[in-house]
């Protein structure tokens, strides 16, 4: 099963514009670009044949080669990374399972990224992506970037087969209080990760946008609302701290966590 990682990045960011140039600092003061970071995590991954990053711009491509990253370029008008995949997968062949690594996500284990691999071995799995349930501090964090407006990470709720139910920038499900950090939190962090068999993903630029995709901003229900089902993957993070860059707070809370795991 021939794998290609794939780290869509685009400039424009609503949300944050130039996110993928964001410096971040690591132990010792060190600073890296967020797409350097996140292309050093992807390279950990034992599982992907190939890595290269998508863009539609030239300062990213400009500072990714300079990096030593493959760089492919991609149109502007990929409205979400998963366009932008697909796009990418059409400039080469023979592999049968893309995976996207979206350029926000540093943080990511490598093995997350395997696991979620190793479930599209099933040859009845179209795409698949890991869950990592919260702890109090995670689910805090959730709960204070909804308090005070701010769009944050998404969760997951999915069957006892570990299908996909929804996907939402609420927390959801919804408990009504704080944890204590002995609780067992029901919540579940969907980590910016996807396997898309090559066959599948071929399809997904060619669907219109989904009614729920559009109002939740989230990519993945379009193969839901097109009836492909989303294979979630519990993934473990062994004691490391998961935090995505989606706004420019977000800088502050992953330098934290750099600096505690001693990266530089």
């Amino acid at each position: 099963m021939a794998v290609l990682l794939v780290i869509p990045a685009r400039y424009a960011s609503g949300r944050f514009p130039g996110k993928a140039l964001a410096e971040l600092r690591g132990v010792h003061g060190q600073s890296r670009s967020l797409i350097q970071r996140t292309w050093e995590a992807a390279q950990q991954v034992k599982s992907a044949d190939r890595v290269v990053i998508a863009t539609d711009d030239i300062r990213i491509k400009d500072v990714a080669e300079e990096f030593g990253a493959e760089v492919i370029m991609t149109s502007s008008s990929c409205r979400n990374g998963t366009e932008r995949c697909a796009e990418a997968l059409t400039q080469f062949d023979g592999f049968d399972v893309v995976v996207n690594l979206q350029g926000d996500a540093p943080l990511t284990p490598p093995w997350f990224i395997d696991d979620v691999v190793a479930a599209m071995k099933d040859p009845e799995v179209a795409m698949a992506t890991p869950v990592l349930r919260c702890d109090a501090t995670a689910l805090n964090g959730f709960q204070e970037d909804r308090e005070n407006g701010r769009v944050g990470g998404t969760t997951a709720v999915f069957d006892v087969s570990g299908r996909a139910l929804y996907f939402s920038k609420e927390v959801l499900p919804y408990t009504g209080r704080r944890f204590e950090p002995h609780e067992d939190v029901p919540v579940f962090h969907h980590v910016g990760v996807y396997a898309y068999r090559a066959s599948v993903l071929g399809l997904y630029a060619g669907w219109s946008e989904g009614k729920l995709e559009h109002w939740e901003g989230l990519e993945q229900l379009r193969f839901m609302e097109n009836n492909v089902p989303v294979q979630c993957v519990k993934v473990d993070a062994k004691g490391k701290a998961f935090w995505e860059l989606n706004n420019p707070v977000d800088i502050a809370r992953i330098e934290k966590i750099l600096s505690e795991q001693g990266m530089a």
